[in-house]
């Protein structure tokens, strides 16, 4: 179980800018190396290589990336813009997390800054005629990784921006995101519900800010409860819109520092996120489907199609047994925190689009199927949800 600073962490390296200061820092230490490599050079080829044989390239290189950069900075803003406009506009986020655009622009833009700091270096006569052997040599591999990302960034730019690439790269963070939940449903912590007796003496604790509930540090909450001897429940899950001095959960006994140090455990923001909750990519793409549905796009095609994908979601990660079952040794005891149930994924995921495609008999169509389809899972929640939802459905027909 990762921390809540190991996950602020990767959520800045998922970071367009942080890939593009390490390449271009990287391309400074690289030039700022150079010069102590020469003695290592033999004497033959610092006499056939100068200044005058690199400066062209380097000055070609640096006028080149520039253009690339601006470029293609412009296509990915136009594409995840048409891909937010087509989708949802929650899916911007995750578009910005794309590997491929991130790298191929920091390749870009480190490549630039390469060449104009080695081109300004030059000019300063900071670099001797042995040193431009060396910088030759790198500027040799610079345009080996730039003709790779250039090649790789057409490759990308193929599906950049269209419905089934991001349908697709909804799906897998999805995908990802369940299969990691249905290992642990209480992310390691005993199984609770919010219903459960507490005693008399148990104090509530209570939101720090207003929000959604993006991350629970589990870890850190059952090192609090252990080192007080006592039990945290926590009775919101990640995903939950909570309100300042609203309360998270409570502890059987404790201090006002407990307290207070249980609700910093809580990553509360302004917008979702999928680092604990299976939930969203399931909204994400029902919300796809609803807008394939309104009147101004009107492609129940979509819908269909987002409606197989959630299906096959909902089938294949939510385990065989039941949710409601947890591991008789979980690795958090002295915390306890409620499972997502089959109920809410079905909510999230299929309520809305049934809701807005009700008068499209080939949505409906498509929907009965999955219900069907869901109603002989394996996993005895899923298979009640599914039939609950399908007779509501039955009735409202």
């Amino acid at each position: 179980m990762i921390s809540k600073v190991l996950v602020l962490a990767r959520r800045v390296w998922r970071s367009l800018w942080v890939r593009v200061v390490l390449l271009s820092f990287s391309s400074l230490l690289a030039l700022a190396i150079a010069p102590l490599l020469t003695p290592f050079l033999p004497e033959d080829i610092k006499l056939k290589l100068g200044r005058e044989a690199i400066l062209p390239v380097l000055t070609i290189l640096a006028s080149g990336m520039l253009a690339v950069t601006t470029f293609s900075l412009n296509v990915m803003v136009s594409a995840f813009r048409t891909a937010s406009n087509m989708a949802t506009p929650r899916v911007y986020r995750l578009l910005l997390e794309d590997t491929v655009t991130q790298s191929v622009l920091a390749t870009f833009v480190g490549g630039f800054v390469f060449s104009l700091s080695a081109v300004i270096l030059f000019h300063a006569r900071v670099y001797s005629e042995e040193a431009a052997v060396v910088v030759f040599a790198i500027t040799i591999f610079v345009v080996a990784l730039i003709v790779l990302a250039i090649l790789r960034w057409i490759d990308h730019l193929e599906s950049l921006g269209s419905m089934d690439q991001t349908l697709r790269l909804i799906e897998d963070r999805t995908r990802y995101i369940m299969a990691r939940r249905a290992e642990r449903p209480c992310l390691g912590a005993r199984r609770g519900e919010a219903e459960d007796v507490l005693p008399d003496s148990a104090r509530v604790f209570t939101a720090l800010k207003s929000g959604y509930i993006r991350f629970i540090d589990i870890s850190r909450l059952n090192e609090l409860a252990r080192e007080a001897g006592t039990d945290l429940h926590i009775t919101c899950v990640p995903g939950d819109f909570i309100l300042r001095s609203q309360p998270l959960g409570s502890v059987n006994t404790g201090e006002d520092a407990l307290c207070a140090a249980a609700a910093k455990a809580f990553d509360i923001g302004d917008v979702r996120s999928f680092d604990q909750d299976p939930t969203f990519g399931l909204t994400l793409l029902a919300e796809t489907a609803q807008r394939a549905l309104s009147p101004g796009v009107n492609d129940p095609g979509t819908a269909v199609e987002v409606l197989g994908r959630l299906e096959r979601l909902l089938w294949e990660e939510i385990p065989a047994t039941p949710t409601v079952l947890q591991d008789t040794a979980p690795d958090f005891p002295h915390v306890t925190l409620p499972p997502v149930r089959a109920d809410r994924l079905l909510d999230c995921a299929l309520k809305p689009i049934a809701r807005d495609g009700a008068d499209d008999p080939d949505v409906m169509g498509r929907m009965t199927d999955v219900l069907d389809s869901l109603a002989e899972h394996p996993n005895d929640d899923m298979k009640q949800a599914a039939s609950r939802m399908r007779d509501a459905l039955d009735k409202a027909g």
